[in-house]
């Protein structure tokens, strides 16, 4: 059997180092917009890009009506719903896989290029993941007592009666505990779940938690 690591509640990570903001009340794919560059701004990632004074960007669902821009104003970057009348450049990706370009970039192809970059951070381990997912969703209703993680060995969050296990290899774990992934096309992908039918539908609003920043 493998060996159970046992890890501490961790505080939810920490912000950006550049200012990043979302309007009111925005859609799902503002929040993962915003909630994508604030990861990567935490890590340093692709500060190239996220340091600009200015710029639009229109960023387009390739199969879905939902769109976005992306604006760099002095120190601040805006995301909001819809898309500029004259964006500097547009990107078409697909938001279920990690804002994969499925065109080539319209108007400025160097900032297409850097807000692609900024919009795929690396993966945090997949223990570490799935520590952040514990800590910011386990106060939810109905949120099961114990999260178990089958992973290269088995980790356990959480203490108590009911338990929800998931497992898969570390790209997939990481990617849905940290908000990269959909857990409804992760489970497609290979992800494996051990629960019930309530403790999916609760997982699956922890999931968006961590995707939306909700």
């Amino acid at each position: 059997m493998a060996e159970i690591m046992t890890f501490p509640e961790a505080p939810a990570r920490e912000g950006s180092t550049f200012p990043i903001t979302i309007e009111d009340d925005a859609s799902p794919i503002v929040r993962l917009i915003g909630r994508t560059l604030r990861d990567s701004a935490r890590i340093g990632h692709a500060t190239e890009v996220l340091g600009r004074s200015a710029g639009t960007v229109a960023v387009r669902s390739h199969d879905t009506p939902q769109a976005a821009t992306i604006s760099f104003g002095g120190k601040t970057i805006t995301v909001t719903g819809g898309v500029a009348a004259e964006p500097d450049t547009t990107v078409v990706v697909d938001l279920r896989a990690r804002f994969a370009a499925v065109r080539e970039p319209a108007g400025d192809v160097a900032l297409a290029a850097g807000i692609l970059r900024a919009l795929t951070p690396p993966l945090p381990h997949w223990r570490e993941a799935a520590r952040h997912f514990w800590a910011v969703t386990r106060e939810i209703p109905g949120i099961p007592d114990v999260l178990l993680v089958d992973g290269p060995e088995r980790a356990r969050f959480g203490d108590g009666a009911t338990e929800y296990l998931m497992a898969g290899p570390p790209d997939l774990l990481a990617g849905v505990f940290s908000g990269a992934d959909d857990l409804a096309a992760s489970l497609g992908a290979g992800l494996r779940v051990k629960g019930t039918l309530s403790q999916l539908s609760v997982m699956t609003a922890a999931s968006w938690k961590v995707r939306f920043d909700v």
